[in-house]
């Protein structure tokens, strides 16, 4: 099924056009034989055409959630020299489409983000770069922009030749550097830049579930390989609370006053876990689609042994391990927590970072939390705490020893 829609001028800077938004598994279309008009149809003639995955590159899409360590495992993909990473491209669509108020929580703001979201992400992962600018506002000019979200958190698009900072270089801009040294953002280089990796890795908190990839994964133009985040539902709240604070006030209320609100927004909490349960019982349920296709990475088990994790995960990606990943996991594993204060930072203790969730909610919230994700907390090896003593004693770990091993 299509949902054909006008989108206003302002989107595209050239009058209106007609966005193609497929809902179902059958969505990509190469550009030869189109007989849609509109959106698809411009950016062909704009742009590359779609062509199969003849090298075979392996395309990694990190799927997550707010505040679950996404950042981190992105990292570990952006360190790396032989790899393309973009840190949530899918912000624009969301931004565009969904109106900032109700922020695609209606089953038909899912549907609109999800095919919007499929046709960017096929179309990223070809380095077709130009189809993303249908949603940057206001649209680029001549394929430059200073709009790209969060373009400092990839590092191809900091450096030679994607940008020419002064300095060595070698010099590595921190992010704040980058969008104030490197200028505008050419998308036609960082294109290129993209076609000289061999790999292409995607981080995005705007996918609820893995079954919403099922036409990504099974596109034979891809060889696409999806690595499931999660994190304990209690260390996400808690975490949010903190960074979030005006968008979970209620929640720091309930912990100040001992009381819980009667107006509390527990769908904050309860969203997270009805999408984590729905998606890993799909990959721990092994489809035939999703097999060699699919990890599952707690993030706790990551933090507790960051090394050890990393080389799982990219032996099941077929991907060889370079230093500058193991460096950088060196040095920003075991660094003072207090001294990474932006709320996206990732120069932390991992294993302190982990387990400070246990010390920032009261065992009231802990309880509540508890009864209303009980069955994504068994699925995914995460112990109740039974008492208030259980909860602030570190030596009672709250993570059973748990293999998810990938679906080979």
């Amino acid at each position: 099924m299509f949902m054909i829609q006008e989108m206003p001028a302002e989107v595209t800077g050239s009058g209106r056009y007609t966005a193609i938004r497929t809902f179902t598994a059958k969505s990509f279309h190469t550009c030869p034989g189109l007989s849609e008009t509109g959106l698809s149809e411009r950016l062909c003639e704009e742009g590359p055409t779609f062509s199969y995955n003849l090298s075979r590159k392996t395309h990694v899409l990190i799927l997550a959630t707010t505040r679950s360590g996404s950042s981190f495992v992105g990292q570990l993909f952006n360190q790396h020299m032989d790899v393309f990473y973009l840190f949530e491209p899918l912000y624009h669509v969301q931004n565009t489409l969904i109106p900032r108020f109700t922020q695609g929580k209606s089953p038909a703001d899912r549907r609109v983000m999800l095919g919007a979201s499929r046709d960017l992400l096929r179309s990223l992962y070809d380095c077709d770069l130009y189809f993303l600018e249908n949603y940057i506002k206001p649209p680029p000019v001549n394929h430059t922009t200073d709009k790209v979200f969060r373009r400092g958190a990839s590092r191809v698009l900091c450096s030679r030749p994607v940008c020419d900072p002064p300095g060595s270089p070698d010099l590595v801009l921190e992010e704040g550097d980058c969008v104030r040294k490197c200028g505008l953002l050419n998308l036609t280089l960082a294109a290129e830049a993209c076609r000289e990796r061999s790999h292409v890795a995607i981080k995005t908190v705007r996918v609820p579930e893995v079954n919403d990839l099922r036409a990504l994964v099974e596109d034979p133009r891809l060889n696409l390989k999806v690595i499931q985040l999660v994190r304990d539902p209690r260390g996400i709240l808690a975490s949010r609370s903190e960074t979030f604070r005006d968008t979970y006030r209620l929640w720091r209320l309930w912990y100040g006053t001992g009381r819980k609100p009667y107006n509390l927004d527990v769908t904050q909490l309860t969203t997270v876990c009805e999408d984590f349960s729905s998606s890993v019982s799909t990959g721990l349920m092994r489809p035939s689609w999703l097999k060699g296709k699919y990890m599952l990475v707690r993030y706790e088990d990551l933090a507790r042994n960051p090394m050890k994790k990393t080389e799982e995960i990219y032996e099941f990606l077929g991907i060889p391990l370079d230093g500058h990943v193991a460096r950088w996991i060196q040095n920003n594993t075991r660094g003072d927590p207090t001294l990474g204060k932006h709320k996206y930072g990732t120069v932390r203790n991992s294993a302190a970072t982990a387990e400070k969730w246990r010390f920032r909610l009261s065992y009231d919230i802990v309880a509540f939390a508890q009864n209303a994700c009980q069955q994504v907390l068994a699925q995914l090896g995460y112990k109740m705490a039974n008492s208030e003593k259980e909860l602030k004693n570190p030596a009672i770990s709250l993570v059973e020893e748990r293999d998810f091993r990938p679906f080979l």
